[in-house]
């Protein structure tokens, strides 16, 4: 880091506002801004440091005022108690089900808050280095939820909540933001650039692809055992290809082709100065995120525990849990922020937010967490069993038709809500026994043949 830099990284650790730091930094940060990060900003609440400027300690008060725009910083500030909520029902032995909703709500904040960290850790390390982090920590709530269950040999809820997260993104999240922008700006055309959808389209086809050949497998083997065993070596070299080719894809969006992927930030030029600049300093903001991972590593561990109790409490199956309750919420902060920028007409950063998140659970986490359970002696593949593996390729393919000729009204997004409804109830009227969680390939039964197996 040059002598300049470190200056600028000096004045913003002891909270100055300095307008020659703001000039220097803020330009190059506007491009290496990604869609993450900007979602997150979305939600920034401003901090009043009125009071903490009174603090006459300089080592209080820059403690004080990261505490103040960590945990005060955000709109969802009001869900911090959820944490340590969870935490004592954990230990207390309170009942499972509410550790597991408190759980929830508590990686919902964190996940916003992981994004916050990694923009601010990103003002110090440059745009690519700051465009990589992001990219890479975008969906680390779901990757480390992910671990766990794979821990706990759950592959199936591993299945399961990835393909929600995927589903989410594509119908819900930009369903709802096409939806309310068309309905706010009735009046105005809006438009987005067809580039950055048709690009994040075609790896989402690349995936499916990778999903799809494991499946027939066990439609075209001599036996069973046979189809597993293809299926399962399929899916781990599917799988490698799978990481490469969303790493060639990180280099064609931050490096090669990043014009891309700025267009959205055109008409953020004039936007409010307070997030154009760090408010906390680069080593404190990487201890508050490795604070915030080890603590979504906390409540990940509970979540994977608790799932089957709660199922059982609430009277819901693991599927309907794993595949709509698990993403809506842990999607939370992206729904908004999605629906904040719709609302502000700029479908740019709601096609990046969304499509971006898919490309990369799709591309990249699916493919790692496969990897991962190899190296771990896991036996997990690709095949998401056939009515999961429909419900996905039906998503993409409808969002591919909504998005086909660069303009939105609110019509399209109340079609993709209405698909999103409709896979929602298909897995709500399914079930999924607690025992089939742990099973590398499950089939899904009706909840008739369940009762009748249970009684």
């Amino acid at each position: 880091m040059s002598s300049g830099n470190h200056d600028s990284q000096v004045v913003m650790e002891n909270g100055g506002n300095n307008n020659v730091v703001k000039g220097l930094l803020s330009k190059e940060m506007r491009h290496g801004r990604t869609a993450h990060n900007m979602s997150s900003s979305s939600l920034r609440k401003k901090s009043d440091l009125t009071l903490l400027s009174k603090v006459r300690s300089g080592s209080i008060r820059k403690v004080l005022t990261n505490v103040q725009e960590v945990i005060l910083g955000t709109r969802l500030s009001i869900l911090f108690p959820a944490i340590p909520l969870a935490i004592v029902a954990r230990c207390y032995g309170f009942g499972r089900s509410w550790v597991f909703a408190l759980s929830l709500l508590g990686l919902t904040l964190l996940a916003e808050r992981v994004s916050f960290l990694t923009e601010q850790i990103a003002y110090y390390t440059g745009p690519t280095v700051g465009g990589l982090l992001n990219a890479t920590c975008g969906n680390a709530t779901e990757l480390i939820i992910a671990i766990f269950a794979l821990s706990h040999n759950k592959i199936a809820l591993v299945k399961y909540s990835l393909l929600g997260s995927i589903m989410s993104n594509l119908l819900l999240v930009l369903g709802t933001s096409l939806f309310c922008g068309g309905i706010a700006n009735l009046r105005q055309e809006q438009k987005y650039d067809r580039r950055q959808a048709d690009m994040n389209l075609l790896m989402l086809f690349v995936a499916l692809l990778c999903h799809l050949l494991p499946l027939l497998f066990q439609y075209v083997g001599d036996s069973e055992g046979d189809s597993a065993d293809s299926s399962l070596q399929l899916s781990r070299v599917a799988s490698i290809v799978m990481v490469i080719a969303y790493s060639a894809y990180l280099v064609f969006q931050l490096w090669t082709h990043r014009q891309l992927f700025e267009a959205q930030d055109k008409d953020d030029e004039d936007a409010d100065n307070d997030s154009e600049e760090p408010v906390i300093g680069f080593w404190s903001g990487f201890a508050w995120l490795v604070g915030m991972t080890l603590t979504i590593a906390l409540l990940s561990e509970y979540v994977v525990q608790t799932i089957e109790d709660a199922s059982d409490t609430w009277g819901l199956s693991v599927s309907f849990l794993s595949i709509i309750l698990l993403p809506i919420v842990g999607n939370a902060t992206e729904h908004a922020a999605a629906i904040i920028f719709g609302f502000k007409n700029k479908l740019d950063i709601s096609l990046g937010v969304s499509l971006g998140s898919s490309t990369q659970i799709s591309m990249f986490v699916v493919p790692l967490c496969v990897i991962v359970a190899w190296i771990m002696g896991i036996k997990m593949d690709l095949n998401f069993n056939l009515l999961e593996t429909s419900s996905l390729a039906l998503a993409i393919i409808i969002t591919a038709f909504t998005l086909q000729d660069g303009t939105s009204h609110y019509m399209k997004g109340l079609v993709l809500i209405i698909c999103y409804i409709i896979i929602g109830a298909c897995f709500f009227v399914q079930r999924t026994p607690s025992k089939q969680t742990n099973v590398a390939n499950i089939t899904l039964r009706s909840a008739t043949e369940t009762e009748f197996r249970a009684a």
